[in-house]
Protein backbone atom coordinates (compact mmCIF):
# COMPACT_ATOMS: atom_id res chain seq x y z
CA UNK A 1 0.00 0.00 0.00
CA UNK A 2 1.04 3.45 -1.07
CA UNK A 3 0.24 6.77 0.92
CA UNK A 4 0.95 10.22 -0.63
CA UNK A 5 0.08 13.47 0.44
CA UNK A 6 -0.16 16.40 -2.00
CA UNK A 7 -0.54 19.73 0.01
CA UNK A 8 -1.96 22.06 -2.41
CA UNK A 9 -2.08 25.79 -1.14
CA UNK A 10 -2.29 26.66 2.80
CA UNK A 11 -5.66 24.79 3.56
CA UNK A 12 -5.77 22.32 1.01
CA UNK A 13 -4.34 18.67 -0.13
CA UNK A 14 -5.60 15.45 -1.53
CA UNK A 15 -3.99 12.16 0.10
CA UNK A 16 -3.67 9.27 -2.51
CA UNK A 17 -3.92 5.67 -1.44
CA UNK A 18 -2.69 2.81 -3.52
CA UNK A 19 -4.20 -0.61 -3.31
CA UNK A 20 -2.92 -3.57 -4.81
CA UNK A 21 -4.09 -7.25 -4.75
CA UNK A 22 -0.81 -8.15 -2.50
CA UNK A 23 -2.40 -5.61 0.12
CA UNK A 24 -5.96 -7.02 0.30
CA UNK A 25 -5.64 -10.88 -0.51
CA UNK A 26 -4.50 -12.81 1.93
CA UNK A 27 -7.45 -10.85 3.98
CA UNK A 28 -10.21 -11.41 1.73
CA UNK A 29 -9.47 -14.82 1.60
CA UNK A 30 -9.31 -15.54 5.40
CA UNK A 31 -12.98 -13.54 5.30
CA UNK A 32 -14.59 -16.25 2.41
CA UNK A 33 -13.15 -18.98 4.08
CA UNK A 34 -14.71 -18.10 7.20
CA UNK A 35 -18.54 -17.01 5.05
CA UNK A 36 -17.47 -20.70 4.25
CA UNK A 37 -17.64 -21.90 7.97
CA UNK A 38 -20.71 -20.14 9.13
CA UNK A 39 -23.38 -19.46 5.74
CA UNK A 40 -23.74 -23.57 4.74
CA UNK A 41 -23.95 -23.95 1.07
CA UNK A 42 -26.21 -26.66 -0.26
CA UNK A 43 -24.38 -30.17 -1.04
CA UNK A 44 -20.89 -29.48 0.93
CA UNK A 45 -20.28 -29.05 4.23
CA UNK A 46 -19.83 -26.32 6.42
CA UNK A 47 -15.51 -25.37 5.78
CA UNK A 48 -15.25 -27.75 2.29
CA UNK A 49 -16.82 -25.25 -0.02
CA UNK A 50 -14.59 -24.64 -2.88
CA UNK A 51 -12.84 -21.16 -2.25
CA UNK A 52 -13.53 -20.88 -6.44
CA UNK A 53 -17.51 -20.85 -5.39
CA UNK A 54 -16.97 -18.80 -2.32
CA UNK A 55 -15.47 -16.35 -4.39
CA UNK A 56 -18.27 -16.70 -7.39
CA UNK A 57 -20.61 -16.25 -4.62
CA UNK A 58 -19.14 -13.27 -1.79
CA UNK A 59 -16.08 -12.52 -3.76
CA UNK A 60 -17.02 -8.99 -4.84
CA UNK A 61 -18.76 -7.53 -1.53
CA UNK A 62 -16.21 -9.22 0.35
CA UNK A 63 -12.77 -7.79 -1.84
CA UNK A 64 -14.83 -4.32 -1.30
CA UNK A 65 -15.08 -4.73 2.75
CA UNK A 66 -11.82 -5.42 2.91
CA UNK A 67 -10.51 -2.45 0.45
CA UNK A 68 -12.68 -0.24 1.92
CA UNK A 69 -11.97 -0.91 5.39
CA UNK A 70 -8.16 -1.09 4.69
CA UNK A 71 -8.09 2.07 3.18
CA UNK A 72 -9.80 3.43 6.00
CA UNK A 73 -7.69 2.42 8.65
CA UNK A 74 -4.79 3.98 6.21
CA UNK A 75 -6.65 7.31 5.67
CA UNK A 76 -6.74 7.72 9.73
CA UNK A 77 -3.41 6.52 10.52
CA UNK A 78 -1.94 9.06 8.16
CA UNK A 79 -3.78 12.06 9.70
CA UNK A 80 -2.79 11.08 12.94
CA UNK A 81 0.97 9.80 12.47
CA UNK A 82 1.54 13.15 10.51
CA UNK A 83 -0.51 15.11 12.78
CA UNK A 84 -3.04 17.21 10.15
CA UNK A 85 -5.67 19.41 11.67
CA UNK A 86 -8.59 18.35 9.05
CA UNK A 87 -11.56 20.31 8.75
CA UNK A 88 -14.83 18.84 8.35
CA UNK A 89 -13.95 15.10 6.94
CA UNK A 90 -11.95 13.95 4.09
CA UNK A 91 -13.91 13.68 1.03
CA UNK A 92 -13.58 11.24 -1.68
CA UNK A 93 -12.44 12.88 -4.97
CA UNK A 94 -15.16 13.35 -7.71
CA UNK A 95 -12.48 11.46 -10.25
CA UNK A 96 -11.71 8.39 -8.21
CA UNK A 97 -13.59 5.73 -9.89
CA UNK A 98 -13.17 1.68 -9.06
CA UNK A 99 -15.10 -1.33 -10.17
CA UNK A 100 -14.55 -4.01 -7.52
CA UNK A 101 -16.39 -6.80 -10.30
CA UNK A 102 -12.87 -6.05 -12.76
CA UNK A 103 -10.44 -4.34 -10.97
CA UNK A 104 -7.59 -5.69 -8.90
CA UNK A 105 -5.48 -2.13 -8.17
CA UNK A 106 -7.43 0.61 -6.64
CA UNK A 107 -6.15 3.85 -5.97
CA UNK A 108 -8.35 6.29 -3.80
CA UNK A 109 -7.99 10.12 -3.43
CA UNK A 110 -9.58 12.19 -0.75
CA UNK A 111 -9.91 16.05 -0.49
CA UNK A 112 -8.84 17.59 2.73
CA UNK A 113 -9.32 21.30 4.41
CA UNK A 114 -6.53 21.92 6.36
CA UNK A 115 -6.79 24.18 9.63
CA UNK A 116 -5.07 27.48 8.71
CA UNK A 117 -1.82 28.45 10.65
CA UNK A 118 -2.07 31.02 12.37
CA UNK A 119 -1.43 32.18 16.65
CA UNK A 120 -3.52 34.80 18.92
CA UNK A 121 -1.35 36.36 21.62
CA UNK A 122 -3.34 37.31 24.88
CA UNK A 123 -1.99 39.78 27.30
CA UNK A 124 -3.27 42.64 29.30
CA UNK A 125 -2.69 45.05 26.00
CA UNK A 126 -6.05 43.31 24.39
CA UNK A 127 -8.79 44.96 26.25
CA UNK A 128 -12.71 43.52 26.53
CA UNK A 129 -15.51 45.12 27.82
CA UNK A 130 -17.48 43.85 31.10
CA UNK A 131 -21.00 45.00 31.68
CA UNK A 132 -21.97 44.57 35.71
CA UNK A 133 -25.97 45.00 35.91
CA UNK A 134 -27.24 47.34 38.15
CA UNK A 135 -29.71 45.55 40.55
CA UNK A 136 -32.68 48.73 40.92
CA UNK A 137 -34.93 48.56 44.00
CA UNK A 138 -38.13 48.04 40.85
CA UNK A 139 -36.27 44.69 40.35
CA UNK A 140 -35.90 43.76 44.07
CA UNK A 141 -39.58 44.40 44.58
CA UNK A 142 -40.79 42.37 41.79
CA UNK A 143 -38.73 39.66 42.38
CA UNK A 144 -40.39 39.74 45.86
CA UNK A 145 -43.61 39.56 44.34
CA UNK A 146 -43.07 37.25 42.14
CA UNK A 147 -41.75 34.74 44.82
CA UNK A 148 -44.71 35.79 47.04
CA UNK A 149 -47.23 34.51 44.11
CA UNK A 150 -45.04 31.37 43.62
CA UNK A 151 -45.39 30.37 47.41
CA UNK A 152 -48.31 31.45 48.21
CA UNK A 153 -51.15 29.21 48.83
CA UNK A 154 -55.26 28.86 47.34
CA UNK A 155 -58.02 30.15 49.54
CA UNK A 156 -61.68 30.36 49.19
CA UNK A 157 -62.73 33.35 47.27
CA UNK A 158 -66.28 34.92 46.52
CA UNK A 159 -64.81 36.75 43.01
CA UNK A 160 -63.15 34.86 39.86
CA UNK A 161 -60.31 36.79 38.50
CA UNK A 162 -57.91 35.27 35.88
CA UNK A 163 -55.48 33.52 37.88
CA UNK A 164 -58.59 31.46 40.14
CA UNK A 165 -59.68 28.16 39.67
CA UNK A 166 -62.84 27.56 39.15
CA UNK A 167 -65.16 24.50 40.16
CA UNK A 168 -68.58 23.61 39.18
CA UNK A 169 -70.96 22.00 37.03
CA UNK A 170 -71.30 22.51 33.36
CA UNK A 171 -74.27 21.41 31.07
CA UNK A 172 -74.61 21.53 27.52
CA UNK A 173 -76.95 23.98 25.80
CA UNK A 174 -79.28 23.36 22.38
CA UNK A 175 -79.63 26.22 20.10
CA UNK A 176 -82.59 27.62 21.82
CA UNK A 177 -79.79 27.92 25.08
CA UNK A 178 -81.69 25.58 27.46
CA UNK A 179 -80.44 22.39 28.67
CA UNK A 180 -79.92 19.79 26.03
CA UNK A 181 -82.35 16.69 26.45
CA UNK A 182 -79.14 14.14 25.38
CA UNK A 183 -76.19 16.56 26.04
CA UNK A 184 -72.87 16.66 27.97
CA UNK A 185 -72.44 17.26 31.41
CA UNK A 186 -69.89 17.76 33.86
CA UNK A 187 -70.93 17.67 37.05
CA UNK A 188 -67.46 18.23 38.70
CA UNK A 189 -65.66 20.09 35.93
CA UNK A 190 -62.29 22.16 37.20
CA UNK A 191 -60.74 24.85 35.12
CA UNK A 192 -58.55 28.04 35.42
CA UNK A 193 -59.91 31.27 33.26
CA UNK A 194 -55.84 32.17 32.82
CA UNK A 195 -56.09 29.12 30.40
CA UNK A 196 -58.54 29.88 28.09
CA UNK A 197 -56.97 31.33 25.08
CA UNK A 198 -60.39 33.67 23.72
CA UNK A 199 -60.26 36.80 25.34
CA UNK A 200 -63.93 37.31 24.76
CA UNK A 201 -65.03 33.94 26.38
CA UNK A 202 -62.54 34.54 29.32
CA UNK A 203 -63.78 37.92 30.20
CA UNK A 204 -67.24 36.21 30.76
CA UNK A 205 -65.72 34.43 34.12
CA UNK A 206 -63.77 37.50 35.40
CA UNK A 207 -65.53 38.93 37.68
CA UNK A 208 -68.13 36.28 38.38
CA UNK A 209 -69.32 35.47 41.84
CA UNK A 210 -70.20 32.45 44.16
CA UNK A 211 -73.16 31.01 42.47
CA UNK A 212 -73.38 32.73 39.28
CA UNK A 213 -74.48 30.71 36.56
CA UNK A 214 -72.14 31.70 33.36
CA UNK A 215 -72.66 30.90 29.52
CA UNK A 216 -70.18 30.17 27.32
CA UNK A 217 -68.42 28.41 24.49
CA UNK A 218 -65.37 26.10 25.70
CA UNK A 219 -64.75 25.42 21.52
CA UNK A 220 -64.14 29.43 21.16
CA UNK A 221 -62.26 29.22 24.53
CA UNK A 222 -59.93 26.84 23.63
CA UNK A 223 -60.11 27.77 19.72
CA UNK A 224 -61.00 24.51 19.01
CA UNK A 225 -58.03 22.71 20.44
CA UNK A 226 -59.20 19.20 20.59
CA UNK A 227 -56.86 18.25 23.38
CA UNK A 228 -57.81 21.11 25.51
CA UNK A 229 -61.13 20.63 24.94
CA UNK A 230 -61.22 17.14 25.78
CA UNK A 231 -59.44 18.18 29.24
CA UNK A 232 -61.89 20.75 29.79
CA UNK A 233 -64.96 18.66 29.25
CA UNK A 234 -63.64 15.90 30.92
CA UNK A 235 -64.13 13.34 27.51
CA UNK A 236 -61.47 10.99 25.44
CA UNK A 237 -60.00 13.19 22.51
CA UNK A 238 -62.25 11.32 19.99
CA UNK A 239 -65.72 12.58 21.95
CA UNK A 240 -64.44 16.36 22.43
CA UNK A 241 -65.57 17.75 18.94
CA UNK A 242 -68.39 19.80 21.09
CA UNK A 243 -69.46 23.29 19.54
CA UNK A 244 -72.30 23.90 21.26
CA UNK A 245 -72.65 26.49 24.75
CA UNK A 246 -72.44 25.45 27.94
CA UNK A 247 -73.80 26.65 31.31
CA UNK A 248 -71.06 26.82 34.17
CA UNK A 249 -72.78 26.86 37.53
CA UNK A 250 -69.92 28.21 39.90
CA UNK A 251 -70.08 26.24 43.17
CA UNK A 252 -66.38 26.99 44.47
CA UNK A 253 -63.92 29.85 43.47
CA UNK A 254 -60.03 28.99 44.70
CA UNK A 255 -58.15 31.89 44.48
CA UNK A 256 -54.01 32.32 45.05
CA UNK A 257 -53.30 34.21 48.22
CA UNK A 258 -50.04 35.84 48.21
CA UNK A 259 -47.08 34.57 51.08
CA UNK A 260 -46.61 36.66 53.88
CA UNK A 261 -43.36 38.01 54.54
CA UNK A 262 -42.32 35.26 57.54
CA UNK A 263 -39.85 33.02 58.44
CA UNK A 264 -41.78 30.05 56.98
CA UNK A 265 -41.55 31.97 53.75
CA UNK A 266 -37.80 33.03 54.15
CA UNK A 267 -37.09 29.19 54.75
CA UNK A 268 -39.36 27.84 51.83
CA UNK A 269 -37.09 30.28 49.28
CA UNK A 270 -33.94 30.13 50.73
CA UNK A 271 -33.82 27.53 52.76
CA UNK A 272 -34.24 26.88 56.53
CA UNK A 273 -32.23 30.10 58.54
CA UNK A 274 -30.67 31.66 55.39
CA UNK A 275 -32.24 34.74 56.53
CA UNK A 276 -33.38 34.81 59.52
CA UNK A 277 -35.03 39.17 59.31
CA UNK A 278 -37.20 40.72 56.41
CA UNK A 279 -33.75 43.09 55.45
CA UNK A 280 -31.48 39.68 55.70
CA UNK A 281 -34.15 38.11 53.48
CA UNK A 282 -34.41 41.18 51.16
CA UNK A 283 -30.54 41.20 50.73
CA UNK A 284 -30.22 37.34 49.62
CA UNK A 285 -32.50 38.56 47.69
CA UNK A 286 -30.89 41.44 45.96
CA UNK A 287 -27.67 38.65 45.82
CA UNK A 288 -29.63 36.23 43.97
CA UNK A 289 -30.38 38.96 41.15
CA UNK A 290 -27.25 39.84 41.35
CA UNK A 291 -25.81 36.26 40.31
CA UNK A 292 -28.75 35.78 37.97
CA UNK A 293 -27.40 39.03 35.96
CA UNK A 294 -24.07 37.85 36.53
CA UNK A 295 -24.99 35.04 34.05
CA UNK A 296 -26.09 38.10 31.59
CA UNK A 297 -22.94 40.21 31.93
CA UNK A 298 -20.97 36.83 30.83
CA UNK A 299 -22.78 35.91 28.10
CA UNK A 300 -22.46 39.67 26.69
CA UNK A 301 -18.48 39.25 27.50
CA UNK A 302 -18.77 36.16 24.95
CA UNK A 303 -20.85 38.08 22.32
CA UNK A 304 -17.25 41.04 23.10
CA UNK A 305 -14.51 38.65 23.30
CA UNK A 306 -15.42 37.18 20.12
CA UNK A 307 -15.66 40.04 18.30
CA UNK A 308 -12.64 41.55 19.56
CA UNK A 309 -10.86 38.61 18.88
CA UNK A 310 -11.81 37.90 15.08
CA UNK A 311 -10.78 41.53 14.74
CA UNK A 312 -7.70 40.55 16.01
CA UNK A 313 -6.71 37.45 14.27
CA UNK A 314 -8.68 38.95 11.00
CA UNK A 315 -10.12 37.25 7.99
CA UNK A 316 -8.56 33.61 8.48
CA UNK A 317 -7.46 31.60 5.25
CA UNK A 318 -10.19 28.75 5.15
CA UNK A 319 -10.68 26.09 2.82
CA UNK A 320 -14.41 27.65 1.23
CA UNK A 321 -14.65 25.45 -1.90
CA UNK A 322 -13.85 22.31 0.16
CA UNK A 323 -16.35 23.40 3.10
CA UNK A 324 -19.22 24.27 0.91
CA UNK A 325 -18.58 20.80 -0.90
CA UNK A 326 -18.69 19.03 2.55
CA UNK A 327 -21.84 21.03 3.85
CA UNK A 328 -23.77 20.03 1.13
CA UNK A 329 -23.26 16.46 1.02
CA UNK A 330 -24.32 16.26 5.06
CA UNK A 331 -27.11 19.08 4.26
CA UNK A 332 -30.86 17.70 4.85
CA UNK A 333 -32.41 20.94 3.05
CA UNK A 334 -34.16 19.80 0.16
CA UNK A 335 -32.43 22.53 -2.31
CA UNK A 336 -28.72 22.17 -0.20
CA UNK A 337 -26.17 23.91 -2.71
CA UNK A 338 -28.68 26.94 -2.63
CA UNK A 339 -28.83 26.08 1.13
CA UNK A 340 -25.11 26.33 1.99
CA UNK A 341 -24.43 29.32 -0.39
CA UNK A 342 -26.98 31.65 1.64
CA UNK A 343 -25.61 30.79 4.97
CA UNK A 344 -22.23 30.01 4.05
CA UNK A 345 -21.01 33.57 5.46
CA UNK A 346 -22.48 32.75 8.77
CA UNK A 347 -21.44 29.32 8.80
CA UNK A 348 -17.59 30.85 8.03
CA UNK A 349 -17.66 33.48 10.69
CA UNK A 350 -18.94 30.32 13.48
CA UNK A 351 -16.11 27.72 11.98
CA UNK A 352 -13.89 30.96 12.48
CA UNK A 353 -14.53 31.22 15.50
CA UNK A 354 -14.23 28.01 16.90
CA UNK A 355 -10.73 27.51 15.48
CA UNK A 356 -9.91 30.74 17.68
CA UNK A 357 -11.89 29.32 20.87
CA UNK A 358 -9.51 25.76 20.25
CA UNK A 359 -6.47 27.93 19.14
CA UNK A 360 -7.02 29.79 22.96
CA UNK A 361 -7.33 26.01 24.19
CA UNK A 362 -4.04 24.80 22.62
CA UNK A 363 -2.39 27.74 24.42
CA UNK A 364 -3.43 27.52 28.23
CA UNK A 365 -3.49 23.70 27.29
CA UNK A 366 -6.93 23.33 28.92
CA UNK A 367 -8.59 19.93 29.54
CA UNK A 368 -12.24 19.43 29.88
CA UNK A 369 -11.75 16.70 33.32
CA UNK A 370 -14.33 14.70 34.63
CA UNK A 371 -14.19 17.06 38.07
CA UNK A 372 -15.47 20.09 35.45
CA UNK A 373 -18.02 17.49 33.75
CA UNK A 374 -19.77 16.62 36.81
CA UNK A 375 -19.53 20.35 38.23
CA UNK A 376 -21.71 21.98 35.07
CA UNK A 377 -23.85 18.37 35.03
CA UNK A 378 -24.53 19.73 38.85
CA UNK A 379 -25.33 23.50 37.48
CA UNK A 380 -27.30 21.81 34.40
CA UNK A 381 -29.33 19.51 36.88
CA UNK A 382 -30.27 22.64 39.28
CA UNK A 383 -31.52 24.81 36.02
CA UNK A 384 -33.77 21.98 35.61
CA UNK A 385 -35.14 21.31 39.09
CA UNK A 386 -35.67 25.35 39.77
CA UNK A 387 -37.82 25.24 36.47
CA UNK A 388 -40.32 23.29 38.73
CA UNK A 389 -39.75 25.63 41.48
CA UNK A 390 -37.79 23.27 43.79
CA UNK A 391 -34.69 25.59 44.62
CA UNK A 392 -33.82 24.06 48.11
CA UNK A 393 -33.00 20.26 46.73
CA UNK A 394 -30.56 17.83 48.92
CA UNK A 395 -27.18 18.28 47.86
CA UNK A 396 -27.14 13.97 47.34
CA UNK A 397 -30.01 14.52 45.00
CA UNK A 398 -28.81 17.01 42.88
CA UNK A 399 -25.52 14.75 42.45
CA UNK A 400 -27.50 11.66 42.00
CA UNK A 401 -29.49 13.02 39.15
CA UNK A 402 -26.44 14.96 37.38
CA UNK A 403 -24.08 11.81 37.54
CA UNK A 404 -27.36 10.37 35.39
CA UNK A 405 -27.46 13.66 33.14
CA UNK A 406 -23.74 12.22 32.01
CA UNK A 407 -25.09 8.43 31.13
CA UNK A 408 -27.20 10.45 28.44
CA UNK A 409 -24.78 10.86 25.45
CA UNK A 410 -26.40 14.22 23.93
CA UNK A 411 -26.43 15.76 27.26
CA UNK A 412 -22.93 14.62 27.84
CA UNK A 413 -21.77 16.04 24.72
CA UNK A 414 -23.45 19.40 25.17
CA UNK A 415 -22.17 19.39 28.91
CA UNK A 416 -18.84 18.92 27.42
CA UNK A 417 -19.32 21.69 25.15
CA UNK A 418 -20.75 24.16 27.56
CA UNK A 419 -17.78 22.96 30.22
CA UNK A 420 -15.03 23.88 27.27
CA UNK A 421 -16.35 26.73 26.61
CA UNK A 422 -16.47 27.75 30.24
CA UNK A 423 -12.38 27.21 30.45
CA UNK A 424 -11.87 29.19 27.18
CA UNK A 425 -13.89 32.33 28.56
CA UNK A 426 -12.15 31.70 32.25
CA UNK A 427 -8.68 32.07 30.36
CA UNK A 428 -9.57 34.75 27.88
CA UNK A 429 -10.77 37.21 31.49
CA UNK A 430 -7.70 36.16 33.55
CA UNK A 431 -5.47 37.08 30.34
CA UNK A 432 -7.00 40.45 29.18
CA UNK A 433 -7.45 43.51 30.72
CA UNK A 434 -11.61 43.36 31.67
CA UNK A 435 -13.05 46.92 31.01
CA UNK A 436 -15.97 46.68 33.80
CA UNK A 437 -18.42 49.15 32.88
CA UNK A 438 -21.77 49.53 35.17
CA UNK A 439 -25.28 49.73 33.38
CA UNK A 440 -28.70 49.54 34.22
CA UNK A 441 -30.95 46.81 32.64
CA UNK A 442 -32.37 49.15 29.94
CA UNK A 443 -28.88 50.29 28.76
CA UNK A 444 -27.56 46.50 28.90
CA UNK A 445 -30.71 45.22 26.76
CA UNK A 446 -29.48 48.64 24.02
CA UNK A 447 -26.54 46.88 23.68
CA UNK A 448 -27.72 43.90 21.63
CA UNK A 449 -29.95 45.99 20.02
CA UNK A 450 -27.19 48.04 18.44
CA UNK A 451 -25.43 44.42 17.54
CA UNK A 452 -28.50 44.38 14.76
Amino acid sequence: MNVTFDKQGNVNGVLSIAITQEDYQAEVKKKLAELGRKHPVKGFRPGHVPASLLKKMYGEEVLAQVVERQVGSALSSYIVDNKLDVLGEPMLANDTKFDFSKDTDFEFKFEMGLTPEFDIKLDKRVKIPYYTIEVSQDMIDSQIASLKKRYGKQVAGETVNEDALVKGEMVELDADGAPKADGLKVEKAIFSPRYLKNEDEKAKFVDAKLGDMVVYNPFKATDGNLTELASLLNVDKEQANIESDFQFLIHEILVNQDAEMNQDFFDDVLGKDVAKSEEEFIEKVKDMLANQLKNDSNYRFTVDAERVLCKKVGNLELPDEFLKRFLVARSKEENPEQHVEENYEKTRAQIQWQLIKERVARNFELKVEEDDLLRFARFYAAQQFAQYGMSNLPDDVIERYAKDLLQKDDVKSDIQNRAFEDKVFAAIQSAVTMDEKKVTVDEFNKLFESDK
